[in-house]
Formats: C-alpha cells, sequence, structure tokens
C-alpha cells in the first residue's frame, strides 16, 4: 500500500499533532462541583421555600390563586402548609387587627428559624383604607414581627407575589451562616407577653364635626334655594379675606 501524499487540500492528511478535546477535563466538569457551604445550603433553602397558609381578608384571594394552576408557584419549590412548625415563610395576606396580632405573632413564633416574612397589601404594611378610621387596625405588620419584602397594592396581583418570591430567593442566596448570630431582632418585635401601653387617642373624631361635613356648600345651597346658615356665611367670608 503506497503511502497518502502530503496535500494542503488533503481532508484524510494525518497531523503529527492532532488537537482534542481535552477528555479528562470535560469528565470531571460533569461530575464534579465545585461550591462552598453556604451557596450549597443557601441554595437548598431558596429551592423549597414552604409558605404558611395565612390569610386575614381579600389579599389572601390572590394568594390562593397562587396555587391554582394558572399560576402554579409549585415550580418555585413553595409547598403550602397548615402548621407553623413546617413553615418557614409567612405572608400575611391582609388587614391585621388588634385582636388578630397575639395570633400572628405567636405563629411567628412557632416557626422555626431560619424564617422570613413577606407583607402582603397596604392593609398590612401601612392599615390601608382603614388607617384613617378604624381603632382596630394595625398600622403596619412591621410593628409586631420582622418584615423581609413589602408587595404593596390593593390587592397585588398573583405576578407581584412571584416577583417578591424572587427577591426573597436572592435575599436568602446572599446570606452567610457564620454573619447569622450578627442579626438580632430589633426593637419593633413584641413577644406575646407584651402588654400593650394606653396612648392619647389619634382619631378624636373631630374632622367630622367639620361645618364643610354639616351643610352642603354654599353655591350648591343657594342655587337649590336652601336658606344659608350664617355660621356657614361667616366662615366664607372669613376663608375670602384671609384669601
Amino acid at each position: 500500500m503506497t503511502p497518502q501524499t502530503s496535500t494542503p487540500n488533503n481532508p484524510a492528511e494525518k497531523l503529527l499533532n492532532p488537537v482534542g478535546r481535552a477528555e479528562v477535563t470535560q469528565d470531571l466538569s460533569e461530575n464534579v462541583i465545585l461550591t462552598t457551604v453556604d451557596d450549597l445550603h443557601n441554595w437548598a433553602r431558596l429551592s423549597s421555600l414552604w409558605p404558611m397558609l395565612y390569610g386575614t381578608a381579600c389579599c389572601f384571594i390572590e394568594f390562593a390563586a397562587l396555587i391554582g394552576s394558572r399560576f402554579d408557584f409549585d415550580r418555585f419549590g413553595l409547598l403550602p402548609r397548615s402548621s407553623p412548625r413546617q413553615a418557614d415563610l409567612i405572608i400575611t395576606a391582609g388587614t391585621i387587627t388588634m385582636k388578630m396580632a397575639p395570633a400572628l405573632v405567636r405563629l411567628y413564633e412557632q416557626m422555626p428559624d431560619p424564617k422570613y416574612v413577606i407583607a402582603m397589601g397596604a392593609c398590612t404594611i401601612t392599615g390601608g383604607m382603614f388607617s384613617m378610621d378604624s381603632t382596630t387596625a394595625v398600622r403596619g405588620v412591621d410593628k409586631l414581627i420582622p418584615v423581609d419584602v413589602y408587595i404593596p397594592g390593593c390587592p397585588p396581583r398573583p405576578e407581584a407575589i412571584i416577583d417578591a418570591i424572587i427577591k426573597l430567593r436572592k435575599k436568602i442566596a446572599n446570606e452567610s451562616l457564620v454573619e447569622r448570630g450578627n442579626f438580632v431582632q430589633s426593637h419593633r418585635y413584641y413577644s406575646v407577653s407584651h402588654n400593650l401601653k394606653p396612648v392619647p387617642d389619634i382619631l378624636t373624631g373631630q374632622y367630622l364635626q367639620a361645618d364643610t361635613r354639616q351643610a352642603p356648600p354654599r353655591e350648591l345651597m343657594e342655587a337649590m334655594g336652601m336658606p344659608v346658615s350664617p355660621a356657614l356665611e361667616q366662615q366664607v367670608e372669613k376663608e375670602e379675606s384671609d384669601g
């Protein structure tokens, strides 16, 4: 058999130093994972957040829609639990009242560490529409338990909850086992045995006694032929003189 001639365009030409794939390195990269304990531990926790089924108002309807097949938040590893002993995430969906506050704190204390809180909805964050006239609504759940992520809205859409879960997962991914003991609960956290102290009333109801609430505007009364009260005329004249 005659030897094959070496030509530049010959595809069957044999090279003296062929370049091949590094099979050993490829095999190692497919079978060996290099990581840290923090990253592995955080990856396991953020991939299996178990929220507790907790809802007090209309925001829970949106949270319940997230469990359904349309949004299916099980793909994030979220498995709803009915027991605080088996949950590490609580989404406060709805208004928190003074009567519900001790129960919420008790549930939070029964959750094992590390645990996280997502405040969902305007009523949970600031009291919402009840912050003005209600005397029983808590003006912010962060006065009872520490909050990690806030979801504004009335009520927020299920997509907003998914966005909050993604932000919480990023926060968990950056945590460290060594620094966990350095963070303590702030003064905003109250235990179950906390005794509420009486404070002066904020809602005195004086705004309900305003003259503008007692009678229609002067223009409307004159147009309808209604008698204008002297107190209203004096108030209008005072406003015009001050202006």
